[in-house]
């Protein structure tokens, strides 16, 4: 049972990390969208 529960912990910390790591790509991955836009309206103009 003991085992069961470190087992549980591990991935429950495991996925908890994927998933801010995930976000903050997706936040970075976004702000550079936002640049290349900028850059393109500026260029355009």
């Amino acid at each position: 049972m003991r085992k069961m529960f470190v087992l549980f912990a591990a991935v429950a910390a495991l996925t908890t990390a994927a998933c801010n790591t995930v976000s903050g790509v997706g936040r970075d991955a976004t702000a550079a969208g936002q640049a290349v836009t900028s850059a393109a309206d500026d260029a355009k103009n």
